[in-house]
């Protein structure tokens, strides 16, 4: 049995508790959080938890073989490189930390101690991405001319997403948000990008995140790559991943669903490949057994900040 240690105990990481205690071979064995009340919450929730309310103590008084990181991100590099310097195995939520320099720190700190580490980035695992990733790889849009992405949100923070971090420049938006997600996908299906130039709006707040953003990138053989983004909009909110090709256009809507089209016929919906369904517990249980197994690492964590920094810097 994996045993288990969260650190952080907000929206993100209430996902992912129920998907390690009902794996067969995962238990969370601990639980962290600065908030005395959240912690009993969670802990009212689970069987046979210790509960902390200092993450260094947790560290020092629990047997654990993985502890998931989910604090904000201003805090990651704190934390993880205390998990880290107890030598145990340690699965970060993205962004990886808050800067360029403190994702290279944790890299470089995580391969000297020699620990399994890994991000959680879900797309790796959505079966509508998957699928998005296996089209390009088989050649449906030809060859790539361009590759977009764009945002929009009547508000953000959304409405769900309530807290005195999200909204701020500092360590929040949703370029860092939701954008990190597709910029490691981008990298992930099409190569290393980097960004030419950009224009960002900000509100009248000083202290506020990012209310639209234009920027312009290239991946290593020129193609280009567009971030359009825009908040406090009419309308709904939607995200749309698109490549274009010389042979068709294809793109992973709001997260999970495909559309798409050869040159000459309408867009239309595209049934995903239910069997590339897939989930992150599994494929860590399968690491930390030494099996085979999808694992966005640190490196991929770090690739990904460069590009995010660059787009908020």
């Amino acid at each position: 049995m994996i045993k288990v240690g969260i650190i952080g105990l907000g929206a993100i990481a209430q996902r992912l508790i129920p998907l390690f205690s009902n794996h067969p071979e995962t238990k969370v064995v601990a639980i962290c959080d600065t908030l005395q009340v959240r912690v009993q919450e969670i802990s009212n929730q689970l069987e046979s938890v210790q509960s902390f309310t200092n993450h260094l103590e947790m560290l020092e008084n629990t047997e654990l073989d993985l502890v998931y990181v989910t604090v904000p991100p201003k805090y990651h590099y704190t934390v993880v490189s205390d998990v880290i310097s107890k030598g145990i195995n340690v699965l970060c939520e993205k962004p990886l930390a808050n800067s360029t320099e403190e994702a290279l720190g944790l890299f470089t700190q995580a391969k000297e101690k020699g620990i399994f580490q890994a991000m959680n980035f879900p797309l790796n695992y959505n079966v509508g991405s998957k699928s998005f990733a296996n089209l390009i790889k088989s050649g449906y849009v030809g060859n790539i001319r361009r590759v977009e992405l764009k945002m929009r949100f009547p508000n953000w923070p959304r409405l769900w997403q309530q807290n005195e971090w999200v909204a701020t420049k500092e360590q929040g938006g949703y370029v860092l948000e939701v954008g990190v997600h597709y910029i490691q996908q981008i990298q992930k299906i099409f190569g290393k990008m980097k960004v030419i130039t950009k224009h960002v709006q900000y509100p009248v707040d000083p202290l506020a995140s990012e209310n639209g953003i234009i920027a312009f990138l290239e991946l290593e053989d020129g193609t280009p790559v567009l971030i359009d983004g825009l908040s406090q909009i009419a309308g709904e909110e939607e995200i749309k991943f698109t490549a274009y090709g010389s042979e068709g256009t294809l793109s992973l809507v709001n997260w999970a669903d495909l559309e798409g089209g050869k040159i000459g016929e309408p867009i239309r919906p595209i049934e995903s490949d239910q069997t590339l369904a897939d989930s992150l517990i599994n494929n860590l249980v399968k690491a930390l057994k030494g099996e085979e197994a999808t694992i966005i690492d640190f490196s991929e964590g770090y690739e990904a900040q460069v590009v995010l920094e660059a787009l908020r810097g």
